[in-house]
């Protein structure tokens, strides 16, 4: 097994109004010794923005900005901009987050050149209705797909009131760098997670998605194994490039009598073709244990949503509970070598 520090909380919710309620799951990137951190915020009502505070080294926070840096501004995110993750690819960061209208929860994209103004993109996900989705499946033809039929995703074409309802699609997090001179990144309808790979971000467009779920199968390409991951997984942080190939922390959900446990696990992906697992951790990284993880707003909550190296120590960013911002780390090379002996055969699927 595998040594993990808890490291504890480093964030917590405050008497400002837009993070009185709970302050999570956040966007990380470092340069140098500073680490900018874009965090999701949430106010009484559940109504979510971004905010941002910078750390001198991988834990000693410095400054704090007292207003959000990204809050809703379109109707297709109104109720929320969630989860946000962040890399930088060529000389632009790209930061995906949640956008909730209240009613349906989409990927968005929003780009910067200095981390301090960001040009939002809007939705980059599909926008089908779940009765769109089912009969573009029924093209694929292939009994993998079955799975998607599950109550976990949104049924209804519409809400009481006429409003589209669309596909529930979260989770976007790109790689780090272009993989075969293509933006790579990962999304998720559950319970597994998906890729896309683009030229550009224009590409994304209604008849993009539509030869997408024609042939839905291939795309996907992480799927739950073990018990830990047993109801559904999702990309967590965005996933650093090692000699040995992307190591991928992720987060995994099983259900238990007493609701869903969120863990954080650990995968490596191939470096040319990350749609190929070279291995993956049996068990959770680290999983709800200590109070500030396992109460909360949302109970036994580890949700992992950025990293960064520094020396052999891999800092690990995550949502604790739905209520604060927690880190954890562990040896890189331990961890490595952890991954290693479960290393999968090539012809395993």
């Amino acid at each position: 097994m595998i040594t993990v520090k808890r490291e504890g909380v480093i964030l917590e919710p405050t008497h400002l109004t837009f993070k009185n309620e709970s302050i999570m799951n956040p966007a990380v990137i470092a340069e140098g010794n500073t680490v900018h951190l874009f965090y999701r915020a949430t106010q009484e009502g559940n109504r979510s923005t971004i905010g941002y505070c910078r750390l001198e080294g991988p834990l000693k926070v410095v400054h704090h900005n007292k207003e959000p840096l990204l809050r809703p501004e379109f109707d297709y995110e109104s109720q929320g901009v969630e989860d946000p993750r962040i890399v930088k690819i060529d000389d632009l960061y790209y930061m995906t987050y949640t956008a909730y209208d209240g009613d349906s929860a989409m990927g968005a994209l929003a780009v910067s050149k200095d981390l301090k103004h960001f040009e939002k993109k809007g939705v980059v996900t599909s926008q089908f209705t779940y009765p769109q989705f089912v009969e573009l499946l029924k093209e694929d033809d292939h009994p993998h797909t079955a799975k998607y039929y599950r109550s976990y995703n949104n049924r209804e074409a519409t809400t009481r009131d006429g409003k589209p309802l669309y596909l529930t699609d979260k989770n976007l997090v790109f790689f780090a760098r272009r993989i075969n001179g293509k933006l790579f990144f990962m999304h998720r309808i559950k319970p597994d997670i998906q890729w896309v790979a683009v030229d550009t971000m224009e590409e994304l467009t209604a008849e993009f998605w539509t030869d997408y779920y024609s042939d839905f199968t291939r795309y996907i390409f992480f799927e739950p194994h073990f018990a830990h991951e047993s109801s559904y997984i999702g990309a967590g942080c965005p996933p650093i490039e090692l000699d040995e190939g992307w190591l991928m922390i992720y987060h995994s959900v099983r259900d238990t009598p007493e609701g869903y446990i969120y863990s954080a696990s650990a995968a490596l992906l191939d470096r040319d073709d990350p749609t190929i697992e070279i291995a993956r951790l049996p068990y959770p990284l680290f999983a709800p244990e200590t109070d500030y993880e396992t109460k909360g707003v949302v109970n036994q909550v580890c949700f992992p949503t950025g990293a960064i190296i520094r020396e052999d120590r891999l800092y690990i960013y995550y949502g604790a509970a739905d209520t604060s911002i927690a880190c954890a780390s562990v040896s890189v090379k331990e961890l490595i070598n952890e991954l290693l002996s479960y290393k999968k055969r090539r012809d395993e699927k």
